[in-house]
Order: C-alpha cells, then sequence, then structure tokens
C-alpha cells in the first residue's frame, strides 16, 4: 500500500509476526507481573498502513486470540486487569481497520491523480513517428518511480518548409498546472515552426505565447515561472544543424565512429518565461554528417545522482559508444541510468534523438541490448 524498497518492505511484512511470536515468547518467560500487551497492541497498528485489509484483519485476529490464550492458559481469562488487556488489544486491532481504510482511500486518491495527469501529458505529448523529413526519431518520457505526479518535460518534432524542427524542454513544476504549461508550449511549437524563417523567430514566438498565456492567468507565477529549451533546425538538403538553447542542458551530437561533440551555446541565454527583459536569440551551427545522431535531454538525465551523490554524465558515458540507430541509443541511456541510480530516479525525464542515417543504412533496424544490467560494455 506504501511505497518501499524491497529490503523494507521484507522487514515490514515480518514485523507484527515477529511481534505477536515475541509477545508470546516473553509472556510464557517473564514474571506474572510483566505484560506483553503492548507487542500485541503494536502488532495490527503496524500492519494497517502497509497491509492490505485482509491481511490487517488477520493481524488483529491472530493478536487478540493469542492474549486470549495466554489469560485462558494461566488461568487468569475472568480476572479484571486480563479483560482489560483483551479489551485494549481489540480496541487496537478496530482502530487498526481505521487506519487501513483511511491510507487506502489516499492512495487510490493519489493513484486517480497520477492517472489524470499522465492521460493529459500523454494527449498533450504524443510520440513523434519514427521517420520524420528523411531523419531516424526515437523519443522516450521516463516518469520517477519517486514522483507523485508526472513534471512538466516535454518535446515535439516537426517537419516544416524550412526542414526539421524539434524543442525539447523542461517546466518548472509537477502535477497538472505543467501539464498545461507543456501544452502551451507545444501548441505554440507546432505553429511557429511552420511559420517563422528562423529558429530564432521559432523561440521569441514561444516567449511571446508564454506571455499570453501568463497575462490571461495573471502573472507567470500561475505558468510555473520559467521553461528551459532547446531549440534545432536540421535543414533539408543539408549537413548543418542549427541550435538556439534557452537554459537548458547542452545536447551531444554523436557521429558514426563513437565521436561526439556537446553542443555549448556560444552566447548563454535565459530560460524562456524569465521576463527579465529582452535580448535576440543567437543560434549556432554545427555540422552534422550522415550517421551521426543529435541526442537532446532534460535535467532528469543528467541529474541523476547514483548513492554517492555523483551526478549522471551522458558525454562521458556515450563517448567511444556505437548504436544502431536513435531508439537503440535511449534504450542504452534508460537502462544506463537505472543502474546510476539504482532504480532511485527522483526527476521525470525526456529524451529525444534524431538521426541522419548514412548512406545504404536501412530506415529500421531490430531493437537489440546495448548496455547489460551488470556490466559496462557495448554490444551491437
Amino acid at each position: 500500500m506504501v511505497a518501499q524498497s524491497p529490503g523494507t518492505r521484507r522487514f515490514v511484512r515480518l514485523l507484527p509476526v515477529l511481534l505477536i511470536g515475541g509477545g508470546l515468547l516473553f509472556d510464557s518467560l517473564a514474571p506474572p507481573n510483566f505484560t506483553a500487551v503492548p507487542l500485541f497492541v503494536a502488532a495490527p497498528l503496524i500492519a494497517a498502513p502497509f497491509f492490505s485489509l485482509a491481511s490487517t484483519i488477520r493481524t488483529g485476529v491472530a493478536s487478540i486470540l493469542s492474549v486470549i490464550a495466554m489469560r485462558i492458559s494461566d488461568g487468569t481469562s475472568t480476572q479484571v486487569v486480563p479483560v482489560i488487556e483483551m479489551i485494549t488489544v481489540l480496541t487496537a486491532a478496530v482502530l487498526a481497520l481505521v487506519i487501513n481504510g483511511v491510507v487506502r482511500r489516499s492512495n487510490e486518491q493519489l493513484a486517480s491523480a497520477r492517472v489524470i495527469a499522465e492521460t493529459a501529458m500523454r494527449a498533450v505529448l504524443p510520440t513523434p513517428a519514427e521517420r520524420i523529413g528523411g531523419l531516424q526519431v526515437a523519443a522516450r518520457y521516463e516518469a520517477a518511480q519517486a514522483d507523485e505526479f508526472v513534471g512538466g518535460d516535454l518535446f515535439a518534432v516537426a517537419d516544416t518548409p524550412y526542414g526539421v524542427r524539434l524543442v525539447v524542454g523542461d517546466v518548472r513544476g509537477k502535477g497538472l498546472d505543467a501539464v498545461e504549461a507543456v501544452a502551451v508550449i507545444i501548441g505554440a511549437f507546432r505553429e511557429a515552426a511552420e511559420q517563422e524563417r528562423s529558429l530564432e523567430g521559432v523561440a521569441q514566438r514561444l516567449e511571446r505565447a508564454l506571455a499570453r498565456e501568463g497575462t490571461r492567468r495573471y502573472g507567470l507565477d500561475a505558468m510555473e515561472g520559467f521553461i528551459t529549451a532547446v531549440l534545432a533546425e536540421i535543414p533539408p538538403g543539408s549537413a548543418s544543424l542549427r541550435l538556439v538553447n534557452r537554459g537548458h542542458p547542452e545536447p551531444i551530437l554523436l557521429h558514426a565512429d563513437g565521436a561526439l561533440e556537446v553542443l555549448a551555446p556560444s552566447v548563454p541565454a535565459m530560460p524562456l518565461g524569465m521576463d527579465l527583459g529582452v535580448w535576440p536569440d543567437r543560434s549556432d551551427e554545427w555540422e552534422m554528417p550522415p550517421g551521426s545522431t543529435l541526442l537532446a535531454f532534460t535535467d532528469g538525465l543528467s541529474e541523476a545522482r547514483d548513492a554517492n551523490g555523483v551526478f549522471y554524465d551522458p558525454a562521458a558515458r556515450l563517448r567511444g559508444r556505437i548504436f544502431p540507430g536513435p531508439e537503440e541509443l535511449l534504450s542504452a541511456l534508460t537502462d544506463d541510468v537505472r543502474l546510476h541510480t539504482g532504480g532511485r530516479s527522483t526527476d521525470d525525464m525526456a529524451l529525444l534523438a534524431v538521426s541522419r542515417p548514412a548512406e545504404g543504412q536501412p530506415p529500421r533496424r531490430t531493437t537489440v541490448k546495448i548496455v547489460g544490467r551488470g556490466d559496462d560494455t557495448v554490444r551491437n
């Protein structure tokens, strides 16, 4: 009922049994003036928030029957103090049922809220096609296991008259408010990507869309404050790549031979929606030869930590590795991040990979295991 690690789950499941068994042992060995009733009271109360209703009932019944059996065996079942002890354990068992019901209803409400948020996220963040404008595309949205609500990570890809354009961003905040902000950005991007002649113009359209929505909702705080984003453009018939980075983690360009480049902006820029003045956006240009892959991601990847608090470094982990395609690259990354964090990710993660196929490369490849659990080798 309550999320726990495997070790904690095993301990909690055994604890009521240990309390009841310990109570029986204590009562059989201790002098008559000592009582083990607190252990029998604790057993159902501990089971209540963690066990199912049936298991909580069984634990309460076992505690009550244990106390009754002890008092019958020592011939004191009709005395005042033993009767009070049995009533105390019975009261604790009933209270445990009440607690169990409250916890179950709370969990159901939380699960319902998460389903609503995830459904809304899927509606505004559809998975892009595998091939767009002659490029191979793969995208992933990995929700953090420890999160109560989905976050505001986003991605979108559009085939436009100016080439394939894409955006990856991260809204500050979580839940339905973040999903609404994602919808604003995605809608504005799809319109601007078709109409604006330059990538800088697309970024400015997103800025204006946020400003309009902030005014409508009486301030940008209602729109989660700001959004980091990176926009990319891959023109048709060209080996170039243009980027506008608005305070977002730097994308990575992976080459066919395993080399990679971290695409840092020449001039750092503020995130979208900061409302701290207007500065002209400046795009940077790189070569994106056939066989190379652009990887854009949110900080759920670059800020994932291991047990010692060490951040995940995607450039260091990917340098020298070769992947059959973008889907295999994202599979490798998600597996590797789970290994790095031990499955303890605390932030959502959006990944978008776009590959320019090399000459003769098939449009699709069979998915293979790249990063194996328990080792650091590459399998192709």
